[in-house]
């Protein structure tokens, strides 16, 4: 791509547009924060690291929305963090608010943009930002499942001894405590997960895959996740830029998908250079279909309250 937009110079932003530079998935990567300096600050210290790892991309930062203009891609970081004890839910006043600002700029700004959210309860504002910009649903999606899907792999890792680079998961629903992990659909190199754990440690997996995010909370106490986050979001961007077509888990609108409409949910999409080219619905067994209901039910408990 020639320019990417990163809207929240955060730690997950911050380190999100490091990647990125690393990997050389963009000509140009703007910062963007309203924190006067913040953003700047970022961008000129990733500069400073080009020497070190050899990359060309060209990362700027600032205040002024104008910055943003000319993106293809314009990932939404920004909004209040959670606390230890909050669950995602309980940001979402404040998070709405901020993400109608930012939506507002990016209409005004980069209209021909496609849009990637990633704040939290990212389910919910995936939906009110693709309601404000009346875009068609392909163009405005969310982060999460690749993310939760990375931590189930971990997890599955430490119970198995197996090498990460053969664990294949997935991760469908709400990006919070009613996911669902999908151990039918997830393999170590194309041998079912299932068949290489009792049913205690598939527990200990589902358990640790839905707090993934809270645990790191709990324990680093100052700070939530940034680094496998900005990962999932760099996976995302390569699937983007080099439009590999990749099978990923991403916040979607639904129109009839799952026997769901006007919701936005983790299922697994083809994403490419136009952003999600299909909705894969999985062939879901009584059990996982219920899990996934109970899921949307949550999400839409919040679309309601707001």
């Amino acid at each position: 791509m020639k320019k990417i937009s990163i809207i929240g110079a955060g730690r997950v932003g911050e380190t999100a547009a490091l990647v990125i530079a690393q990997l050389g998935l963009s000509r140009e990567v703007a910062l963007l924060d309203v924190r006067e300096g913040a953003a700047a600050g970022a961008a000129l210290d990733i500069m400073q690291a080009a020497a070190f790892f050899g990359f060309d991309t060209h990362v700027s930062g600032g205040s002024d929305p104008a910055l943003i203009g000319g993106s293809e891609l314009v990932i939404v970081t920004a909004g209040s963090p959670r606390k230890p004890g909050m669950s995602r839910s309980d940001v979402l006043d404040i998070n709405r608010g901020v993400i109608d600002g930012i939506v507002d700029q990016v209409l005004e700004f980069a209209p021909d943009a496609l849009l990637l959210i990633v704040s939290n309860p990212v389910d919910v504002l995936t939906w009110h930002a693709w309601k404000r910009t009346g875009w068609d649903k392909h163009r405005v999606f969310g982060q999460a499942g690749a993310l939760d899907a990375a931590r189930m792999a971990h997890f599955i890792g430490q119970e198995t001894g197996a090498s990460i680079k053969d664990i294949q998961t997935m991760v469908i629903g709400g990006h919070g405590d009613t996911m669902v992990p999908l151990l039918r659909f997830s393999s170590v190199h194309g041998v079912n997960a299932a068949t290489l754990l009792d049913a205690a440690a598939s527990d200990r997996i589902f358990e640790r895959t839905r707090n993934g995010g809270s645990e790191v909370l709990a324990l680093k106490k100052t700070s939530s996740a940034y680094n496998a986050p900005a990962a999932a979001i760099a996976s995302m961007v390569d699937a983007i830029c080099h439009d590999r077509k990749r099978v990923l888990s991403c916040v979607s609108v639904l129109e009839g998908e799952y026997r769901q409409s006007d919701i936005t949910a983790g299922v697994p999409v083809v994403l490419g250079r136009n952003g999600i080219d299909q909705i894969i619905e999985l062939p879901l067994d009584e059990t996982e279909l219920a899990d996934f209901q109970r899921s949307i039910a949550s999400i839409r408990a919040d679309l309601d309250a707001g």
